[in-house]
């Protein structure tokens, strides 16, 4: 489920294959809009029309997702992206299409629900299970959110994977020689390097790090903007002010950087862009790889420190490690590839394909997890450290980061003050010392401790992180043995009443959708119809008799008089539709007869005709009626 593209993938025969989606391709842009008439769009044709509807259209959704409002990269993502946000009820993000308000699960889960009717109608049987990948630098509600999004498309999401441990899978799937690899994962909006230890069908990761706001994104605003301050000093007009403009800047952006990894200069033509006083404007720039290369010469330097430190905490040298895998639309532009060869002083594999690779080792741990796939273990890591808050605002580490999961630590802590009754547990995910620079992933209050000095009363606190990376919480006091335990669902996560409601709203959609194909389909049938009425009675005016024209010219204008009302009656149009059919055969056939009596009868020479090859004649001849 990418930022800027999504894929879908199965094992077949034991090998993983990507599905392609209903318009033959085997990306899906993670684009969704509505349109006009309130039809909701996903993939290519939302994508495709995202420029004359910059409203109704939302992308790179998952920058937000499991986010809080307050992010400081949510504030910075308001200004970039053309879509109104605003504040959730419960401190999230919500964003805006037309004039309806959507959570990023919900947009989400849209995107995911193509994907999983387009792999039905592919496979022929209904899809339920899936397993789903991240970023491996998502934190807990980043986790959580994403699964929810699964939840409300109809899935029974079995597994969320790291996007870097599923590339290494795909990767390592028939490789039988021992190996340290490092993914290097730059996508549309995201930014994971992880080490991992692979051999004799063990899958290790040794370390993970990231940034989870930054991607190719952040690579089309730079040229975003060195358009618009371009055509500002010549026009003195800022095209980041009016969203048709803005968008039509954004694919031009993109075309000009996805040119510039195989071009050293590329144009960029927008006629008719915007219109002053003096009348329309158009857009010409001459853009070069190292203009480039200077634009966001800083976003590629960025990413060395996260490979220094995934080296550092999975205890390797540089020398240590075999491979490269490069993983990720961005990580075509040589400007990257550049950078990689000076980190890690090697050549990068060049061996997978880039776009798909996450896609296809989603699907080998899908077939692990439904036994398909035998002989491989899959050892992941949590990528920040878990702990709780402490006297004086410190955070305590219960799991540091990189540990690998499963995973379960406990710890025995105290209460702070004399004939304390209750405490209240912090729950914190980050690197920083002092708790209130870490995120809060949840409290919760353990009550009922007996009275007694401080430091005397026992509790004991275990945290659990599943093999989804999402964690639990349980806290006991050991006097009374009373438990309070708690399942982190994030601050800006979803209720369950609030997911099951969007279930049940996607099912409805889904069956609304379905009646309008239903609709569009009857209309079509009886068009096809009507036209073919009239094209048989102008190419056989002769043929036809005077009465037999009368009533099939009658029947065909009323079908398209019923069908031009878009309110039209189904049943109607239906039952219109086979009279119409019906007439046009029963014509077919006495035109048939027609000519065949007129026809002369040669005597044949040859020998009579076998009876088999007699009925053959004689089926397509019916066929032909039909047709």
């Amino acid at each position: 489920l990418g930022t800027t593209n999504s894929v879908m993938s199965l094992m077949e025969g034991g090998k993983p294959v990507v599905i392609p989606n209903a318009q033959g391709g085997r990306l899906t842009p993670s684009v969704v809009a509505m349109d006009d008439k309130g039809e909701t769009l996903v993939g290519v044709l939302a994508k495709n029309q995202s420029v004359t509807n910059p409203e109704g259209t939302i992308y790179s959704v998952k920058r937000l997702i499991g986010r809080s409002w307050d992010d400081p990269e949510v504030q910075r993502d308001i200004k970039l992206l053309p879509f109104e946000m605003r504040k959730s009820s419960n401190g999230g993000v919500e964003v805006k299409m037309k004039d309806k308000w959507y959570t990023p699960q919900e947009i989400s889960a849209k995107i995911l629900g193509k994907m999983k009717k387009d792999a039905e109608d592919f496979l022929g049987e209904p899809v339920t299970e899936a397993v789903i990948t991240v970023p491996a630098y998502f934190d807990d509600s980043q986790r959580q959110a994403t699964k929810d999004a699964g939840k409300i498309a109809g899935l029974d999401v079995k597994r969320i994977v790291n996007e870097p441990t599923a590339a290494a899978l795909a990767y390592g799937l028939d490789k039988g020689k021992d190996e340290k690899i490092v993914v290097f994962d730059l996508g549309g909006g995201t930014f994971d390097v992880s080490v991992l230890e692979i051999g004799e069908g063990v899958f290790e990761v040794l370390s993970t790090n990231g940034n989870t706001h930054l991607g190719g994104d952040d690579f089309d605003q730079r040229v975003i903007d060195f358009l618009a301050d371009e055509f500002k000093k010549k026009e003195g007009i800022d095209l980041r002010e009016d969203p048709t403009a803005l968008q039509r800047l954004r694919e031009f952006a993109e075309k000009a950087k996805v040119e510039l990894s195989s071009s050293e200069q590329t144009e960029i033509n927008i006629p008719y862009i915007t219109a002053g006083a003096s009348g329309p404007k158009h857009l010409k720039e001459t853009l070069t790889r190292s203009q480039l290369e200077k634009l966001v010469g800083d976003l590629i330097d960025s990413t060395e420190e996260p490979c220094k430190k995934a080296l550092k905490d999975a205890g390797l040298k540089i020398e240590d490690v075999n491979e490269v895998l490069l993983v990720g639309g961005m990580t075509r532009m040589p400007a990257v590839i550049k950078k990689v060869i000076e980190i890690f002083g090697k050549e990068p594999n060049k061996g997978v394909n880039p776009d798909e690779v996450v896609g296809v080792g989603a699907a080998i741990q899908g077939g692990v997890l439904g036994g398909d796939v035998k002989d491989i273990t899959l050892l992941d890591v949590t990528p920040l450290s878990l702990g709780l808050e402490t006297l004086g605002g410190v955070m305590t580490k219960l799991i540091e980061r990189n540990t690998t999961i499963p995973v379960e630590k406990k710890q025995v802590f105290s209460t702070a003050a004399d004939s304390q009754p209750a405490v209240e547990i912090h729950i914190l995910q980050g690197e920083r010392e002092m708790a209130a620079d870490n995120k809060t992933l949840g409290t919760f209050v353990l009550d009922g401790i007996p009275a007694a000095p401080r430091g005397v009363p026992q509790i004991e606190v275990s945290f659990s992180i599943d093999a989804n990376g999402i964690l639990n919480v349980k806290a006991v006091d050991k006097a009374t043995m009373k438990e309070q335990k708690i399942t982190i669902t994030a601050t800006t996560g979803l209720k369950d009443e609030e997911i099951e409601k969007m279930v049940e709203e996607a099912a409805k959609h889904a069956d609304e959708d379905k009646k309008k194909k239903q609709r569009a389909e009857k209309k079509n049938e009886a068009d096809t119809l009507c036209f073919s009425t009239e094209k048989l009675l102008k190419e056989n005016a002769d043929k036809v008799e005077e009465s037999d024209k009368k009533e099939l010219t009658e029947k065909s204008e009323e079908l398209k008089k019923l069908i031009e009302n878009e309110d039209f009656d189904e049943k109607e149009v239906e039952k219109k539709t086979e009279e119409l059919s019906t007439k046009l055969q029963e014509i077919g056939k006495k035109m048939y007869e027609k000519a065949a009596k007129e026809s002369p009868k040669e005597e044949s020479k040859d020998e009579p005709k076998k009876d088999e090859e007699k009925k053959d004649e004689e089926k397509a001849e019916e066929g032909e009626v039909v047709e």
